[in-house]
């Protein structure tokens, strides 16, 4: 069963299935190498590495979209999660335990 639970301010999001992310625009805030290496990412996530690349999307994206923030455990996403509601994004989601946990379900990844 999927849920979501706020924690200081930031929504998380406990997947149990890959339809648990649908409805979301997926940013992967990895480095590069993470998001095409071991873990994978989830499909049709984009790659907005944390820092200057993250802080250009935000200049850009539109703040009424939804969006779900992915790292390797959680941490990354989390620091990209609050950096998008500093800037005025209103709804904005982490995925607890990032791809480790992703991959702990056995949750369709791509490599790509």
């Amino acid at each position: 069963m999927t849920k979501i639970e706020k924690t200081n301010g930031i929504s998380n999001l406990f997947v149990s299935e890959e339809a648990s992310v649908r409805g979301y625009t997926i940013l992967d805030v990895r480095g590069a190498d993470e998001f095409v290496g071991e873990l994978g990412h989830i499909k049709g996530a984009q790659l907005v590495t944390l820092g200057s690349d993250l802080h250009n999307f935000l200049d850009t994206a539109a703040k009424d979209g939804k969006y779900l923030f992915v790292c390797r455990s959680g941490g990354r996403s989390t620091q990209a999660a609050l950096l998008a509601q500093s800037k005025g994004f209103t709804d904005v989601t982490n995925l607890a335990g990032g791809m480790i946990h992703w991959n702990e379900l056995q949750l369709k990844t791509d490599k790509k």
